[in-house]
C-alpha cells in the first residue's frame, strides 16, 4: 500500500491519500482520548486499535444492511480504507433518552425523558464556538457545496432521515447484548466519485452513550472519561477497560441472535421461475431459502411429511415474490436484528430514491 500525503489531522485520527487507489483514503486512528473540544486530552495506549475495531464492525454492519457508508475494509489494527469524501461540517445527534447537554439546554426536561421517535439535532462543527446548535434553515441558508453537490432541503432531509434510521438499527443491534443505546453522533460526507451523501468519519466509543442494562452507573462509553474529576493512571485504566468491554461485544453485533429460513413448496417444476424470484428476494434480506417440489393435490401425504420437517409460521397468501420475501423478513426481523436492519435500510433507501427523483423532476433533470 502506497500512502501519500496527509490530507487531514483531527483530535483522534489522521487521513492520508492512497497513491495506488484513486478515490480512496486511509483513516488512521490515534492513541488519543479527548473531551470538551480537546480542553482535556490524554494519551491512551491501545485506544487506536479499539476505536478502529469498533468503527470497522459498526460500518460493516450498516453497510451490509444497505446503508451507504464510507467504508471499504479494515487495514491493520489501527486503520481502515474508505472512499474519499468531502465532509459536511455538521454533527448529527440522535437521542432516545434525554441526558447530558440536552437537559442543560432544555430546562424543565427531566433526565431520562424518552423520545418517540428518536430526537434528531444538528450542530455546526466549530471548536472556537463550542459547536453551536443549528436549525435546518441555517444549514440550508449556508448554501454549502461539497464535491459539486449543493446542500439544500433534499440533502438535509436525507441526512436527517438517515440519522434516525442508523440510530434505530444500532439501537436494535445492541439490545441482544442487553445494552441501551442512549444517543449517538455521526457525520456525513459527499463521496467525491459518486457525488452521493454517505455516512462517513467514524462511529466508535466516542460517538455514543451506551448503558448496559439501561443503567447509567454502568456506562461503558467516553462519558466515563468526561466524568473523571481528575485524570489519573487508575482512572485512564478504568476508561480503557470500558472501551475494551465494548470492543469485545461489538463483534457480536455482526452475528444473528436467531436462525431463520424460508421454505417454498412448489407444485411442479413449472413454478421454478416464480419461486427463484422469491429465493432471490429473500437473499436481499439475508434470509436463506429452500425450494421443494411437492403437490398437495396429487400427493397430500408427501406434502404433509415435507411440511413436518420444518417448524415455524406459515406465510399469508401473497402474489408477488418480493412481497413474499418482505412478509417473511418482517416475521424474522422481530427476533433477528440483522434482518430488521436490512428492512429498516430498505425503507430508508426507498424514501431517499423518491426524494431524489422528486428533486430531479422539479429541476427538470428527470
Amino acid at each position: 500500500m502506497n500512502i501519500g500525503k496527509k490530507l487531514y489531522e483531527g483530535k483522534t485520527k489522521e487521513v492520508y491519500e492512497l497513491l495506488d487507489s484513486p478515490g480512496k483514503v486511509l483513516l488512521q486512528s490515534k492513541d488519543q482520548i479527548t473531551a470538551g473540544n480537546a480542553a482535556r486530552k490524554n494519551h491512551l495506549e491501545g485506544k487506536a486499535a479499539i476505536s478502529n475495531k469498533i468503527t470497522s464492525c459498526i460500518f460493516q454492519l450498516l453497510q451490509e444492511a444497505g446503508i451507504k457508508t464510507a467504508f471499504t475494509r479494515k487495514c491493520g489494527e489501527t486503520a481502515f480504507i474508505a472512499p474519499k469524501c468531502e465532509m459536511i461540517p455538521i454533527e448529527w445527534v440522535c437521542r432516545r433518552i434525554a441526558t447530558g447537554s440536552f437537559v442543560k439546554r432544555n430546562p424543565g426536561v427531566k433526565e431520562g425523558y424518552k423520545f418517540y421517535p428518536p430526537k434528531v439535532e444538528m450542530f455546526f462543527k466549530d471548536d472556537a464556538n463550542n459547536d453551536p446548535q443549528w436549525s435546518e434553515e441555517q444549514l440550508i441558508a449556508a448554501k454549502f457545496c461539497f464535491a459539486g453537490l449543493i446542500i439544500g432541503q433534499t440533502e438535509v432531509d436525507i441526512m436527517s432521515h438517515a440519522t434516525q434510521a442508523i440510530f434505530e438499527i444500532l439501537e436494535k443491534s445492541w439490545l441482544p447484548q442487553n445494552c441501551t443505546l442512549v444517543d449517538m453522533k455521526i457525520e456525513f460526507g459527499v463521496d467525491v466519485t459518486t457525488k452521493e451523501i454517505v455516512l462517513a468519519d467514524v462511529i466508535d466509543n466516542d460517538s455514543w452513550r451506551l448503558w448496559p442494562s439501561g443503567d447509567r452507573s454502568q456506562q461503558k462509553d467516553k462519558q466515563s472519561y468526561r466524568d473523571l474529576k481528575e485524570v489519573t493512571p487508575e482512572g485512564l485504566q478504568m476508561v480503557k477497560k470500558n472501551f475494551e468491554w465494548v470492543a469485545e461485544r461489538v463483534e457480536l453485533l455482526l452475528k444473528p441472535e436467531s436462525q431463520c429460513r424460508v421454505v417454498v413448496l412448489m407444485g411442479s417444476t413449472s413454478d421454478l421461475g416464480h419461486c427463484e424470484k422469491i429465493k432471490k428476494a429473500c437473499g436481499n434480506f439475508g434470509i436463506p431459502c429452500e425450494l421443494r417440489i411437492t403437490s398437495a393435490h396429487k400427493g397430500p401425504d408427501e406434502t404433509l411429511r415435507i411440511k413436518a420437517e420444518y417448524e415455524g409460521l406459515g406465510c399469508s397468501t401473497i402474489l408477488s415474490p418480493e412481497g413474499s420475501a418482505q412478509f417473511a423478513a418482517q416475521i424474522f426481523g422481530l427476533n433477528n436484528h440483522l434482518v430488521w436492519a436490512k428492512l429498516r435500510a430498505s425503507i430508508l433507501n426507498t424514501w431517499i430514491s423518491l426524494k431524489q427523483a422528486d428533486k430531479k423532476i422539479r429541476e427538470g433533470n428527470l
